[in-house]
This record gives structure tokens, sequence and C-alpha cells, in this order.
């Protein structure tokens, strides 16, 4: 009979689509606030995971279907920026709530991947299909699914901070901080805590799990695919090494943390003494999200950077190059359970980056069997995010 009770009491909380409850901010601290963006119903969510994944993943992969439908919010939520003595600003990030009875549910936090447009983050959900994703193959299936927009994303007025570790640590952590927040408001309360992240938020994710050890904060599981997890190593081969499917979209890697590293570390001219005198003007809108021709942003790096970036040693030396070495996110003792799933024929992330989290934690002393890398077979950069969700899923699962 109590059971009933509280079933009848949280379907009589939801909010009425379309009335003046649905759109309106709800503060709950003096930093964090909330507002309902949508209810997507189950008939919307295997929409998703039938229909539109597999056209944005470029493959057809199984996945569990809804069973509940689910409601958004966008969570704003103040925070600091680390690399500029703490300052404080406004940021945002999803929350996706299962329509359930039940309000005790396991959570997942996810980080995104790289994405052009600003609002192509977890709290624009239409405009995010990874984003969608998890909320169809979790929140769909009873998990609360929460997303950091990271710092300069979303609706935040700051530039964006693309590969900053301190800042996507700082982001991640603030956002899980404001969510239970907004839980606490909706009287539910996440029972067990996984994290996961595609492309730029594998690293994220591994970056944030540092933070969430440090601070001491359980973590069930966390599960990465295609994962940079040091970035040194990334850019390295792109410059040093390239293979003949390296995706023509690695130029916005070098355009992005050129500039983001040049703002948020505070080192005035680094972009321009990373990115070709011709190319800088329309790499700095790219970065600034202004207007800009994209056919005018070469895909051949020997146009696109200054020639001296491909002599090796010039760049392990140069300001930037020694910024990006210290982009890492898997040098230190793992304690939580980890699994890295990458693809063999990724075309941003080689096999042995896929695997480097593993190699280094197993070459420590006996060896740290705490992380796993795991293959998804012949898969693209999108077709390995696509593979790796279900297996997430059902590792989550298990108690």
């Amino acid at each position: 009979m109590l059971r009933i009770i509280i079933a009848l009491a949280l379907c009589l909380a939801w909010p009425t689509a379309g009335s003046a409850q649905d759109t309106a901010a709800v503060r709950v601290t003096s930093d964090v606030s909330y507002e309902y963006l949508a209810r997507w119903d189950v008939e919307r969510l295997n929409k998703i995971l039938t229909v539109d994944t597999p056209k944005f993943a470029g493959i057809t992969v199984s996945y569990t279907p809804a069973r509940n439908a689910v409601r958004l919010y966008r969570v704003t939520y103040a925070s600091v920026v680390p690399e500029r003595g703490n300052k404080p600003i406004s940021a945002t990030g999803l929350l996706a709530v299962p329509e359930i009875s039940d309000t005790n549910l396991p959570m997942v936090s996810y980080q995104h991947g790289t994405v052009y447009g600003k609002q192509e983050v977890p709290s624009f959900p239409e405009q995010s299909p990874e984003t969608q994703l998890m909320i169809a193959q979790f929140a769909g299936q009873g998990y609360l699914v929460i997303g950091a927009d990271y710092f300069g994303m979303g609706t935040s007025s700051e530039p964006e901070g693309y590969m900053v570790k301190g800042s996507h640590q700082q982001a991640t952590y603030d956002m899980l901080r404001a969510s239970r927040a907004v839980l606490n408001d909706m009287h539910l309360t996440a029972t067990r805590l996984s994290i996961a992240g595609w492309s730029q938020g594998g690293f994220v994710t591994m970056a944030y799990l540092e933070k969430l050890e440090s601070a001491g904060v359980p973590v069930a599981a966390a599960a990465t695919a295609s994962a940079p997890v040091d970035v040194f190593v990334a850019l390295n081969g792109f410059l040093s090494f390239p293979r003949s499917n390296d995706a023509s979209w690695v130029n916005s890697l070098f355009i992005l943390s050129a500039f983001a590293f040049e703002n948020y570390y505070a080192v005035p001219g680094l972009a321009r003494s990373v990115i070709s005198d011709s190319s800088y003007e329309v790499a700095r809108k790219a970065y600034m999200r202004e207007p800009f021709n994209v056919a005018e942003v070469p895909t051949d790096l020997h146009k696109l950077l200054k020639p001296e970036y491909f002599d090796a040693q010039y760049f392990a030396a140069s300001a930037y190059g020694r910024l990006v070495a210290q982009t890492q996110a898997y040098r230190w003792i793992i304690k939580t359970p980890v699994r890295n799933y990458y693809g063999e024929t990724d075309e941003a992330i080689s096999t042995g980056l896929g695997r480097l989290a593993m190699t280094y934690q197993q070459a420590i002393g006996a060896g740290n069997t705490k992380v796993e890398a795991v293959s998804t077979g012949p898969t693209s950069h999108r077709g390995t995010f696509a593979t790796a969700v279900p297996q997430w899923k059902a590792w989550f699962d298990k108690p």
C-alpha cells in the first residue's frame, strides 16, 4: 500500500506539459536552479535507438528497448575556472529523470564528445545525437542521466575550454553536485554512480574519475569509447606518423585546443604561433563560433599549421607542446573498475592509444588490473561509440 501511495504522489508531482510550471526555473540553492525542457515518451526513445542512432553512427547496433518515458531538465549551476584563479562562472548541464515510481535510482554521468555547435551539448538534447542515445538507452531503462555542457558551451558566456583538464574536471564535478541538489528537491536519490564518455568525453571521463577518486566520491564503474587519454600521443601521431585513415576533421583538434589553451592558460599569441598565417583568421572564427566558410579551413595539416610543428622535437619543446603534454588522464593509481572501448579502424584514435591506459596501469609494479581495454572490432569513431553503449549498459547493470 505504501508503494502505491508513493507512486501516486510522484505521478501527481510531475508538471503537466505546457503548463507555466514546465518552463519556470526552480531555484534549489543559492547557486543551483533547474528548468523543465521536455518529456520524451517511449515511442520517441525507441525511435532514437532504432532509427536515429544508426543514421548518426552509420552502423546498426542492438539496444535494449526503452521501458519508460523520460523528463528532461536543464540545470544551471555556479562553478569556477581553476586555470584563471578560480574565476566564478555559471555553467549548464542536463538531468534526465525516468518517469517511474522508484525514488532510488542508479545514475550515469555522461561526458560528451567534440562538437562544433555551441548548443550541440547535453542540455540542448535535440541538437545532440550522442546525448539522445544515452537518454534512450539509460534513462529509458530507469537510470538518472546527467551531463555537463563544459565551460564555454551551452548557455555559457566563456570561451570554450576545449581539452583544458582542470576546467573539465571542475565542470563535471560541480554538475554532479548540482544534480544531487536538484534530485533532493525532487525527492529522488542517486544510489550508484557510473560515468561514461566518448571521444573528447572519454578524456573528460578519465579526468573526472581522477578528481572523483581524489575527493573520495565512490564510482561503481567508468567506461569510455575512443578516448584520447593522452592528447600529446594523439596529436603527435597526426603530425609525425599520419595514417591513411586519419579523419579529415582532426584539424579541429589543433584549432580548438590551441585557442582554448591560449585563453585558459593565459598564453597570449599561442594560437598564432601554432596556426599558419593564412589559416589563422578562419581558425579563430571557427573557435569563436563566428560565421565562417568551412571550405576555407585546410584539412591538410601542413597547410593549417606552422611547418616547425612537424619536427617532433620542436613540437615537444614549444609552449603549445608542453601544455599538450600535460593533458593526460591515466597516470595515477586507478582504483575504480574502468573499461576503455576502442575501434580497430577508428579514424581518430589508434589502437595503441585506445589501449594506453590499460598498458600503463599494468606496467606499474606488479600491475594494476583495474583498467581493461575492450575492442569493438573494425569500427569507425562513431561506430565505436554506438557499439560500446549497450556494452556499457550491460556492465553498469551488474550489482
